[in-house]
C-alpha cells in the first residue's frame, strides 16, 4: 500500500506561504514576476489564475456570471468563487486591482 507523506505543520506551511508572498513582492517588473509565475506553476495552474484574474474587472463592473462566462469561457462555478471572494476574502483582489482598475473599486 502506498505511504503518504505526514502532513507538514501549519506554522511550517504558513511560514512557507509567507516567503512565498515576499518572493513575490520583491519582484518590481512584470516580466520577472511572469517569468517567476512560470517557474512555480503548471500551465494549468497559470490558466486557472489568469481565468480568475480575468473575471475580476467583469464582477467589479456588475457584469452577470453567465454572461462573464460567454464571453471569457470561463466556467460559472469559477465566476461565482471569484465573486465570493471578492466580497469575503482577505482584500487581495482589491489591493491587487487599486492601479489597474481604481474605477471600478468605487464601484464595490
Amino acid at each position: 500500500m502506498k505511504q503518504r507523506p505526514a502532513p507538514v505543520p501549519k506554522k511550517d506551511t504558513d511560514a512557507g506561504f509567507k516567503a512565498l508572498a515576499k518572493a513575490l513582492a520583491s519582484l518590481q517588473d512584470p516580466a520577472e514576476v511572469a517569468a517567476f509565475l512560470r517557474d512555480l506553476c503548471t500551465p494549468a495552474e497559470l490558466e486557472a489564475m489568469t481565468d480568475r484574474w480575468r473575471v475580476v474587472p467583469l464582477l467589479l463592473e456588475g457584469v452577470p456570471y453567465r454572461e462573464i462566462h460567454q464571453r471569457t469561457g470561463v466556467s460559472v462555478t469559477t465566476v461565482g468563487r471569484v465573486a465570493r471572494t471578492l466580497e469575503h476574502g482577505e482584500g487581495g483582489y482589491a489591493a491587487a486591482v487599486r492601479e489597474q482598475f481604481p474605477r471600478l473599486l468605487d464601484r464595490h
